[in-house]
């Protein structure tokens, strides 16, 4: 274990540490261990004015952050550092992310804490998740999870009860299920997509070339596809959403190819975004996508026929989930640079 930091005699955890959890099992800050053979790459590339966001405030921003930490929950909103988190919980939106916070995989683009939960559940989670979603009155939730290769099914039957419950606590909540991909075990993601849910996501992340780079040995291109095919297939009437991280080095015949195997697939909505690394243990910026670049993406995308394509700098895959069916980009007006 590294030396212990505190602040005031609390003890801090920096970013690529090792640490304890409460419930006892080790895991590493923010997903990717220190290498001191990094440089800071990213420090020397000044970020362009379009990705400016507000510091998080508001009303209902401070509501949905007093209940968030009352019902000890996790939100992939704070765990990945997401810079459109006062935008998300001002507009009743927010992203919940179940089976703890501590992942099984160390995707390299990726700012949630890695480590080995053996098997670990909070059993009262279903209820707990309905009781704050009805609390801060959400009209569209995402519901997502860390991956759980620790378990036989890969916290299916844990996640496919959260949505249960959540529907049933608030039978008009439109949920979306931004999942892990349960290793493309067919069964449980039917117990997923049999669950209740209104719009089932698997995001493939990047261009295939670039897969082995960015994610997780245990992650694919082709899983990724499968999962969201099957899930089509099983379920014809549900909605199916992935999205793409810009910005690794792939290029644009490379994302326009990324999106035609989307679209082969029945993928009905992509999201686009930067990507920003989270540390400087983790992969590099190669290069910030112009604003006009991201349209330009979004114009192919409709082109190809999905129902919406939301692109833009600060996008996130949950981003303003809940204005995607007005297609208009979410409301984003981007200037082309």
């Amino acid at each position: 274990m590294n030396k212990v930091n505190k602040f005031n005699g609390i003890p801090i955890v920096l970013s690529g540490e090792k640490y304890k959890t409460p419930e006892g099992f080790s895991a590493i800050k923010n997903g990717i261990k220190k290498n001191k053979n990094i440089l800071d790459i990213n420090s020397k590339k000044p970020k362009p004015s379009w990705l400016k966001a507000k510091l998080p405030s508001g009303k209902f921003y401070d509501k949905v952050k007093t209940i968030v930490d009352q019902n000890d929950l996790s939100t992939v909103c704070e765990e990945s550092l997401c810079p459109n988190i006062g935008e998300c919980w001002n507009h009743g939106t927010a992203t919940i992310m179940i089976m703890g916070a501590v992942c099984t995989r160390a995707c390299k683009f990726c700012a949630v804490d890695t480590g080995n939960p053996k098997g670990f559940l909070d059993p009262e989670e279903p209820k707990k998740s309905a009781i704050a979603v009805n609390l801060m009155q959400l009209e569209y939730v995402v519901i997502t999870s860390v991956d759980r290769d620790d378990l036989s099914d890969g916290g299916a039957n844990h996640y496919s009860k959260c949505i249960e419950e959540i529907k049933r606590y608030n039978p008009t909540t439109a949920i979306e299920a931004l999942t892990p991909d349960f290793n493309a075990q067919l069964n449980d993601i039917k117990k997923i997509v049999n669950s209740g849910l209104d719009v089932f996501a698997q995001n493939i992340e990047t261009v295939k070339r670039l897969t082995k780079k960015v994610r997780d040995p245990r992650a694919g291109y082709g899983k990724t596809l499968k999962v969201l095919r099957y899930a089509k297939e099983f379920k014809t009437d549900i909605l199916t959403k992935s999205s793409l991280m810009l910005g690794l080095g792939e290029t644009k015949n490379e994302v326009l190819s990324t999106l035609r195997d989307l679209k082969d697939n029945q993928v009905d909505i992509v999201t686009l975004g930067q990507y920003l690394a989270p540390s400087i243990h983790h992969l590099p910026v190669e290069k910030y996508v112009s604003p006009g670049d991201f349209n330009f993406y979004r114009e192919e995308g409709l082109k190809m026929g999905f129902v919406e394509v939301v692109s833009g700098p600060l996008v996130r895959s949950s981003y303003r989930a809940d204005k995607v069916f007005n297609k208009n980009n979410v409301g984003m007006s981007l200037r082309a640079v």
